[in-house]
């Protein structure tokens, strides 16, 4: 198995962030630092990840969160703030986020140990629309919402066609709805920037047709069935 994937399956990373990890130097293989990305493993090495012995494990685990503001996406943080990690209290399987969403941002993440759906949940070749509703500040205007619709410049890049609209107007400021189908950071904040609407709140809503729901904040629960071979099959 190659040590990417082997990494994956032990619910450490995806295989992308475990490419990361090796070419970081911090992978080892029987005591040896690796180095290469394509590296071999079997069931007779020992391989270790910061000081770690690893294991494959062999019960995938998928969990759907909706993720507060003011906690990062990451299993662990130097600067000691809360962490999406921390609110799984029940899991008896070491789990890992499928991308991000800002310190700032609420709403649907989807936390497993399954490196290999992670990898294809991330990958930029799979167009997986990601909802989100944004409060913003003042009235948006049919002009705004062509705009973000054909794709904007959010600093040297032009972003992908996206799918908006207004959900209702609270006093004056626009509660709408955007859907994109990647995830540059902060992509839809700076979208909204671009064209003079700064976010007030952001909530992403649904991943493809994974459904945040009711789902209380903070709250999570195991996906369903069809909704993993969703997932699988996209």
């Amino acid at each position: 198995m190659r040590i990417n994937k082997y990494i994956a399956t032990a619910g450490i990373a995806s295989r992308r962030k475990a490419d990361d990890l090796i070419a970081n130097g911090n992978v080892k293989v029987n005591g040896e630092t690796v180095a290469e990305l394509g590296y071999d493993v079997t069931d007779s090495d020992t391989v270790s990840v910061n000081g770690r012995v690893v294991k494959p494990e062999k019960r995938m685990v998928y969990i759907a969160l909706n993720k507060p503001v003011g906690y990062v996406t990451t299993v662990s943080d130097d600067k000691k703030r809360p962490k999406v990690m921390d609110l799984v209290t029940d899991a008896d399987v070491r789990l890992f986020p499928v991308g991000r969403l800002d310190f700032n941002t609420s709403g649907l993440l989807v936390l497993t140990n399954d490196g290999d759906l992670a990898n294809k949940m991330t990958h930029p070749k799979h167009d997986i629309y990601k909802t989100y509703r944004a409060l913003v500040k003042g009235i948006v205007s049919d002009k705004q919402l062509y705009k973000l619709t054909k794709g904007v410049d959010i600093g040297g890049y032009v972003t992908k066609p996206a799918k908006v609209s207004v959900v209702k107007i609270i006093g004056k400021n626009t509660l709408i709805e955007l859907s994109i189908a990647e995830g540059k950071n902060r992509q839809i904040r700076k979208m909204l920037k671009a064209v003079d609407r700064p976010v007030i709140e952001l909530t992403r809503i649904s991943i493809g047709e994974i459904k945040l729901g009711r789902l209380m904040v903070g709250g999570y629960r195991k996906l369903k069935q069809e909704e993993i071979e969703y997932l699988k099959n996209i």
